[in-house]
């Protein structure tokens, strides 16, 4: 996969603005990458416990992306394994980040292993991990076990 470096948020607002806007499906396309997806999910994990990520986390991520005029399919859209381990994955960083500012700890997040676009890569085959049925549910990996919270 190709290195990319990750793109680091200035401030906590950029933050809310990203969670708040996934909600309300008032984000453009533009916005919603990579560093975006990530800042969201600390986001909802930490300042809205009112969202139950695990039971809703597709659907608000399906009717984000239909909101685009994306299509949520076996080829496309949302991706049920690769948002689950990430979700995992945020809250693993979670335990040892627990405090701060919302842009200090998305930012040490994207520094971070569990930040990288290829980290769940660590623990799936290519094959599996872009098939459609990883996309259509979670799918356990097939390289290394998750790390615990996951």
């Amino acid at each position: 996969m190709t290195d990319f470096l990750p793109r680091p948020f200035v401030s906590d607002a950029e933050i809310i603005h990203l969670g708040e806007g996934l909600l309300a499906c008032s984000l453009t396309r533009e916005e919603w990458t990579h560093e975006a997806h990530l800042a969201a999910c600390l986001y909802l994990l930490t300042e809205r416990q009112d969202v139950d990520i695990d039971a809703e986390i597709a659907g608000i991520i399906s009717r984000f992306n239909e909101s685009l005029g994306g299509v949520n399919d076996d080829a496309g859209g949302y991706h049920d394994t690769i948002t689950r381990v990430y979700v995992a994955g945020v809250r693993l960083f979670l335990r040892t980040h627990a405090s701060g500012g919302l842009a200090g700890r998305v930012n040490a997040l994207l520094e971070s292993r569990i930040g990288r676009r290829d980290w769940p890569l660590d623990f799936y085959s290519r094959e599996l991990l872009f098939s459609a049925r990883a996309r259509r549910g979670f799918v356990p990996p097939d390289r290394a076990p998750l790390p615990e919270p996951c």
